[in-house]
């Protein structure tokens, strides 16, 4: 390991593409720093501190929430706005021909995804302020009000703060996909994440919850090596290649496979699922303060339910992960299209005939191995719940020490990113990190 590290650095381009990556995400940290104007900071470290749901979606913003700085939002505008285009892909015919025109459509879709980023960032942002404000009567936003006189330019003033802070982090992600190494969008939220750890772990240690602190590593260390076994687990579907003649020789045929992952969907699900999961509780908080007392009642009873401090919360996470990863890799699965591009090649399975009846094989392994991969990813989904129940701790400070789904993604980066740079070592015959 240590060796494949002095490697990579011996070599210059790619020497550069490391620190092109630890770069941006160092002008990441730093702008998660710069706060926006008008926001009272005492009020605002109160609610956190009281509500699980804004615990749970600092920790996913690197703690950008809690000082609310430019990019509070993070780059989740830019995640839906991408599941929205990927839904749309599959329901618009015009886009899914677009898909298929190479590299160019790409571009589109990918013009799009971004144009679509600034008003759901616009709109995220206005739903927090509000939310926010309605959890104290001390607010947190004084001078808020869209409709409100002397407060719209105010209110403005943070809303087009927050945007530009989620296109610029959308933009250092799209840099470092484009010149450095790994996925940038996935470690934007990686260094986010990270970031938080250390001073989590001091916390809860200064107030002397050291058998807690216990029992959560030993669950963090079989959850890594559980997610690392899964996301490496495949199965092998054998193909076989006939002979071909080209320019008067002829070719032997070949032997190779295909390798179906049996969590071909990663972490996508686990993101898909969390954004709806919190969805009814993040909008039922802007009605708090709403004059009809049916509406009001109905805002508490849907933030009750759907909070991180009920079980309920749990069920319903544990069932959407389960729908989205089957979603999730059929799409993807039908986007690659491989019985098509075995048959033009002159690839088949042994035992099985070209054409629909591959297709028809596939689909049928594919569901059995996502099952596994399903389950799996909602157990870690719910995991801080069964933490809740083993330590007799509350659930806010279960959820807010310990992430399975920040687990998840920190650790799937992380592999995601040493397979890139191992591919890229092994390229210049150089051994690599994973043997």
């Amino acid at each position: 390991m240590v060796q494949a590290a002095l490697n990579a650095f011996r070599i210059p381009d790619l020497r550069r593409k490391i620190l092109f990556t630890l770069a941006l995400l160092v002008i990441f940290r730093i702008e998660a720093h710069i706060p926006v104007p008008n926001v009272n900071h005492a009020a605002l470290t109160s609610v956190i501190n009281g509500q699980s749901l804004l615990q749970l979606l600092n920790i996913f913003s690197g703690g950008s929430l809690q000082t609310f700085s430019i990019v509070a939002l993070g780059v989740y505008p830019y995640i839906t706005a991408s599941i929205v285009m990927q839904l749309l892909i599959g329901v618009v015919p015009a886009l899914s021909e677009l898909q298929k025109e190479g590299e160019y459509g790409r571009n589109k879709i990918n013009q799009y995804t971004r144009l679509l980023t600034v008003p759901l960032a616009l709109i995220q942002g206005y739903g927090q302020m509000v939310a926010l404000n309605n959890f104290t009567t001390t607010k947190v936003f004084s001078h808020f009000g869209l409709f409100s006189g002397s407060k719209v330019f105010p209110t403005l003033e943070v809303l087009i703060s927050l945007a530009a802070g989620t296109i610029f982090a959308m933009w250092l992600g799209e840099l470092i996909t484009e010149n450095g190494i790994g996925n940038g969008i996935s470690l934007i939220i990686f260094a986010g994440i990270v970031s938080r750890l250390p001073g989590l772990v001091i916390s809860q240690g200064q107030t002397g919850n050291f058998g807690f602190l216990a029992v959560l590593a030993v669950f963090a260390g079989l959850v890594v090596f559980a997610i690392v076994f899964m996301s490496e687990g495949q199965r092998r579907i054998p193909v076989q290649y006939a002979k071909r003649i080209r320019g008067g020789r002829m070719y032997q045929g070949q032997s190779t496979h295909i390798p179906l992952r049996v969590n071909s969907a990663g972490m996508i699900p686990l993101i898909f699922a969390a954004s709806i999961v919190i969805l009814p509780g993040t909008v039922s908080t802007y009605f708090f303060g709403a004059t009809q007392g049916w509406l009001k009642n109905l805002a508490h009873t849907l933030y009750n339910t759907f909070t991180p401090t009920n079980a309920v919360y749990w069920l319903i996470y544990f069932i959407l992960v389960v729908a989205f990863t089957y979603f999730y890799t059929a799409v993807t699965f039908q986007q690659q299209n491989l019985p098509d591009s075995l048959q033009k090649n002159g690839g088949f399975i042994p035992g099985h005939r070209p054409g629909p009846p591959t297709a028809r094989y596939l689909n049928y392994v594919l569901n059995r191995i996502t099952l596994a991969g399903a389950f799996f990813l909602a157990v870690i989904a719910v995991l801080p719940f069964f933490i809740n129940l083993i330590t007799n701790q509350p659930s806010q400070l279960a959820n807010q020490t310990f992430s399975s789904t920040g687990v998840l993604i920190v650790v799937g980066v992380a592999l995601d990113t040493l397979r890139q740079l191992e591919a890229q070592l092994m390229m210049r015959q150089y051994e690599g990190f994973i043997r």
